[in-house]
């Protein structure tokens, strides 16, 4: 009997970045696809479908956010932009485009092999949430609208109710300030940014030391750890 393999699509025009990531993606068990230009990466997506993709931003025949701006036109695959740019700017604006995450080159291999395993989690999970979204110490029961610390009931109000379940069905990924705050205070809110940090803080302070979970991406938005003792994905806390 054949087994299933995930195929990861690379987008780059780097050759040893091709090289890095075909040994320790075939490590971990995944297929590899190449292609060195956006428009090659398009028509594989349409013509091979894989599971998740790598793009950078800099290629040479188009920017990478144009690539994942004309993927979002007709694939919801997982996409981590992987790319040398470290910019808020680059982040927010990927991010909002519809990328799952974003990596800065150089990387740690185990870091962006954890990243690449929950944006396919969480792309197979978004057709059916989870009833109750469990982590340390935490209970959410999306039904139900309870939020459960420690085997004891925590009262939230409906912004804190939403900015939280909204983090929580999004464990793992950045939410950035634009669509939590498009999310819950709706569009002709997303400059107020100090709104989250008041609420987030909120959120933290009732939520106790599993309020650790929420985790900040400085100057881009906020993202819900799978585990408190996750190796750290963000650079402060706010």
């Amino acid at each position: 009997m054949s087994l299933t393999v995930a195929t990861v699509l690379v987008i780059d025009d780097e050759p040893q970045i091709h090289r890095l990531l075909r040994a320790a993606l075939g490590a971990a068990g995944y297929g590899v696809e190449r292609a060195d230009t956006g428009l090659e990466g398009l028509r594989l997506v349409k013509s091979r479908a894989p599971e998740a993709v790598l793009l950078d931003l800099g290629l040479p025949d188009m920017n990478g956010h144009e690539v994942l701006e004309r993927l979002r036109t007709f694939s919801s695959v997982p996409v981590i932009i992987l790319s040398a740019r470290d910019s808020e700017t680059d982040k927010v604006a990927a991010l909002d485009g519809g990328a799952d995450d974003y990596v800065v080159k150089p990387f740690s291999v185990g870091e962006l092999m954890s990243r690449i395993r929950v944006a396919m989690r969480h792309r197979r999970a978004e057709d059916g949430v989870a009833d109750i979204m469990q982590f340390p110490g935490l209970d959410v029961d999306i039904s139900r609208r309870r939020v459960i610390v420690e085997g004891s009931l925590v009262t939230m109000t409906a912004k804190e109710w939403s900015l939280l379940s909204l983090l929580a069905r999004n464990a793992g990924r950045v939410l950035t300030h634009r669509q939590l705050l498009t999310a819950v205070w709706g569009p002709a809110h997303t400059e107020n940014t100090q709104y989250l940090r008041v609420y987030v803080g909120m959120l933290r302070q009732k939520l106790g030391v599993v309020g650790k979970l929420i985790q900040t991406e400085t100057g881009v938005g906020y993202r819900m750890a799978d585990y408190l003792d996750e190796p750290a994905l963000v650079k402060n806390a706010e």
